[in-house]
């Protein structure tokens, strides 16, 4: 039985690598085992380590089975697997055939593919009987997003032209009167601009009667309707702007990927059961494996009387505590903050405090340097960077509505009637912030400060604390 044998592959490999201090190896290999030999849907909400330990849990299971099996990476992660883990695997003789690229593979084995080959992959017919597997569970539907995102560059305006000579005079009238609208419109902190779908329509309208038309445009009038959001990414100076397009519910708009066939989808990451409905799992099996179980509590700074971050004394808090927290620290500090504006204001004035200790999205940091970065820009390259003693975080991550995809997917879901800030905004900033901190507990040192005065001043905020169970309040601040 598959369960049996990749249980015995597993414990063998651990036992020549010394182990892992991860608990739940054996448990998830048997796991993924038996879904992969029931073809049944499975979500493992996993640890929120950023090295995610398990890795190799999840593969000799896939490596061990006969069944057809398409795993799903980002790039990173590819890379990753095939310099470390694939080798570790075949040097142990458990290396099956390994497909790579958009090509079925001509006989069963592990189909590698990225989010963008999926895509590919499904929307011609070629993804067969394979099971899918994804060990990147929380970056799934923002990966899936943005492989069918389309996009309209200011050249392809022209191309159009050419290639359809009779548009010409319409083209030039709907371009000119959409980019009057738009450059007349404030721009917003990433210079997006939502576009209504009622803008669109004279240019659908234009379109529709004239298929098939040059790529990007044919995709770009396939992705109509409310299931997707436009907006305008805008150049001030050189007062141009090109047109993006992506889904709301990018799994809604493969319809019938996950159907009919076995699903696996492992990382840190649990939604609620009406998310779990609406990415069209089937009666999923969720096994939560989560850290160790008796791992040390983090030290959280959460001072009392905050200002809200809408507050106009907000940056001067954030700059005094930020201030105090760095003060005698030996070791490398992060700063997260989101907003472009706020976080250089930060990072200015900090620097003009603590000088060229302080840098902006530095990877090569000095011993006691002090990073302001975005926390996309943290999740993607802290591994790169020396262990931080501190994580200072501003504002929480709750995505803004000022980005036309969030106002977008908030519309979607009150006009069903739905909470969106607790069934989206919040649980999504939650999993973000926890990612923000796993590499915190990984090393086993470092503190994290939450200044933001919501978490104490909204219903909300125990569920902040919660999610970064277990901790411990830090209520006076000491020198490294």
């Amino acid at each position: 039985m598959l369960e049996a044998q990749a249980h015995d592959r597993l414990k063998r490999l651990l036992q020549a690598s010394a182990g892992s201090p991860w608990p739940h190896h054996l448990t998830l290999t048997r796991l993924v085992a038996r879904s992969l030999r029931r073809g049944d849907h499975s979500l493992f909400p996993l640890s929120s380590a950023g090295d995610r330990p398990w890795l190799l849990s999840l593969l000799v299971p896939l490596a061990l089975s006969d069944q057809p099996v398409a795993l799903l990476t980002s790039p990173a992660l590819r890379q990753r697997l095939l310099r470390q883990e694939w080798p570790q695997l075949i040097a142990a003789g458990l290396g099956r055939p390994l497909w790579q690229g958009t090509a079925p593979p001509p006989t069963p084995g592990l189909w590698l593919m990225e989010p963008q080959e999926l895509v590919q992959i499904w929307r011609a017919g070629q993804l067969g009987s394979h099971q899918l597997v994804c060990a990147e569970a929380e970056q799934l539907e923002p990966m899936l997003r943005q492989a069918q995102s389309v996009k309209i560059d200011p050249q392809d305006w022209d191309s159009l032209a050419l290639a359809r000579p009779c548009l010409g005079p319409g083209l030039l009238t709907l371009h000119e009167r959409l980019s009057r609208r738009l450059l007349a419109r404030p721009l917003g902190r990433d210079q997006r601009l939502a576009i209504p779908p009622e803008h669109e329509t004279p240019l659908r309208l234009l379109l529709r009667d004239q298929q098939p038309l040059p790529a990007p445009w044919q995709d770009w009038l396939d992705c109509g309707g409310d299931d997707w959001t436009g907006w305008a990414v805008v150049d001030p100076r050189l007062l141009q702007w090109s047109w993006e397009r992506q889904p709301l519910r990018p799994l809604k708009s493969l319809g019938g990927l996950l159907q009919g066939r076995g699903v696996i989808l492992a990382g840190a990451w649990l939604p609620e059961r009406q998310r779990l409905d609406d990415l069209g799992l089937h009666q999923p099996v969720v096994v939560p494996l989560g850290d160790v179980p008796d791992r040390e509590p983090l030290p959280v700074y959460v001072p009392p009387g905050q200002p809200l971050p809408n507050h106009p004394d907000y940056p001067e808090h954030l700059l005094a505590q930020a201030r105090r927290l760095i003060l005698g620290q030996a070791g490398v500090t992060i700063v997260l903050v989101e907003d472009e504006g706020l976080r250089h204001w930060l990072t200015s004035a900090l620097a003009a405090e603590f000088g060229r200790r302080v840098d902006h999205e530095q990877t090569a940091p000095e011993s006691n340097g002090v990073i302001c970065c975005r926390w996309q820009w943290w999740l993607e390259r802290h591994a790169s960077l020396p262990g931080a003693i501190q994580l200072l975080v501003g504002p929480l991550p709750i995505a803004s509505m000022e980005d036309p995809l969030t106002a977008a997917r908030v519309g979607a879901l009150r006009r069903q009637g739905r909470d969106w800030f607790r069934e989206l905004l919040l649980p999504e900033a939650l999993e973000r912030l926890q990612r923000g901190v796993a590499p915190l507990r990984d090393q086993g040192f470092g503190r994290l400060a939450l200044l933001d005065g919501r978490i104490r001043g909204r219903s909300w905020g125990q569920r902040v604390l919660e999610a970064l169970d277990p901790w411990q309040p830090l209520e006076q601040l000491r020198p490294a």
